[in-house]
């Protein structure tokens, strides 16, 4: 903002010397000034000897763009738009949950798709069942018996480094499927990937454009995996890959944060803690993604867009360790 003013106050002082020149440099690219500052400049130079020099004008137009505050539109890294009427308490939990699996296997935090993993810890369960219940047997032969002991160690050993993980995944989606029945209104969720929320090294927001009328209707469906959110979770993972998501890696294991942005009203001490005091630090940029209906029309989208003020932070005290695992070395 400040290099933005600086450039401007030189471009005044060589105003009368070097308009011409100054003209066709820093309007031929688009990318030195915003598309509404470029519109304004230009437009000032164009005019320069017909209109009378409005020093405080432009003066004043200039830092509100450089403060931001004269942008009328947010971007967003991936905007994903649906022919549903609403997400639905199923629809907003099922993007958030996939987009877990996806920051922590994208980002080197666990070894294998989150899906394969939960798959795996279970079949290992199941297994350690099965190979108690054998050894109880009185008929095994001791040559078994000892092979069965060996297996069972084994087994035990495999689920002791994934149990943390999966606890830490399931208590998180409990959480979750409290808060949406809870709130179900919810609008932003925030997933940070780093050593604590106030120092990130990689930060996930999404944006739900959810109807007002959400925040005081409670969800009272199933959290089932519809068709329609397993085709959004899958559209929205792709854009997440085309935009270049996940491609950075950070070397050993880190923490993923959830944090959602919720009415005060919100009451799940075990779950959530207030966190009223979060935001980024000025030079971190989170990746953005938006989530909306088709029918929403602007109005409503901007109805909820006032209603964040009544939010506050809410951290989920549910924290998500990556693993150690050994990953091989690309050639």
């Amino acid at each position: 903002g400040l290099f933005v003013i600086y450039i401007f106050f030189l471009s005044f002082f060589f105003f009368g010397l070097f308009s011409i020149p100054l003209e066709r440099s820093v309007f031929s690219s688009s990318s030195f000034f915003s598309p509404p500052l470029l519109t304004f400049y230009s437009n000032f130079f164009s005019n320069r000897h017909t209109q009378v020099f409005n020093f405080s004008e432009l003066l004043i137009f200039t830092m509100e763009m450089a403060e931001g505050e004269g942008t009328t539109e947010e971007h967003y890294d991936v905007d994903i738009t649906t022919t549903a009427s609403s997400l639905g308490g199923s629809g907003v939990f099922h993007i958030i949950n996939d987009i877990v699996g996806f920051v922590l296997y994208m980002h080197q935090q666990i070894p294998s798709v989150l899906q394969d993993m939960t798959l795996e810890f279970d079949g290992l369960q199941t297994e350690f069942t099965d190979l108690d219940a054998s050894l109880t047997e009185p008929e095994v032969k001791p040559l078994v018996r000892r092979k069965l002991v060996s297996r069972k160690r084994e087994v035990k050993n495999e689920i002791k480094k994934l149990e943390r993980l999966m606890k830490a995944i399931s208590s998180l989606r409990s959480a979750l499927q409290l808060m949406i029945r809870e709130a179900p209104g919810i609008q932003k969720v925030v997933l940070i990937l780093g050593g604590s929320p106030l120092r990130p090294q990689k930060a996930y927001e999404l944006l739900f454009t959810q109807h007002s009328s959400n925040y005081v209707l409670g969800y009272e469906g199933d959290f089932a995996k519809s068709k329609a959110a397993e085709a959004l979770s899958k559209k929205t993972i792709r854009a997440l890959i085309s935009t270049g998501a996940g491609s950075t890696s950070y070397p050993g294991p880190m923490r993923l944060f959830i944090l959602v942005h919720a009415p005060p009203s919100l009451n799940l001490p075990q779950h959530f803690l207030p966190k009223r005091d979060f935001k980024y630090n000025r030079k971190f940029v989170p990746s953005k993604l938006r989530f909306k209906c088709r029918t929403q029309d602007n109005a409503t989208s901007s109805s909820v867009n006032s209603n964040t003020s009544d939010l506050i932070w809410f951290q989920c005290r549910h924290v998500i360790k990556g693993l150690a695992f050994h990953q091989p070395v690309e050639e």
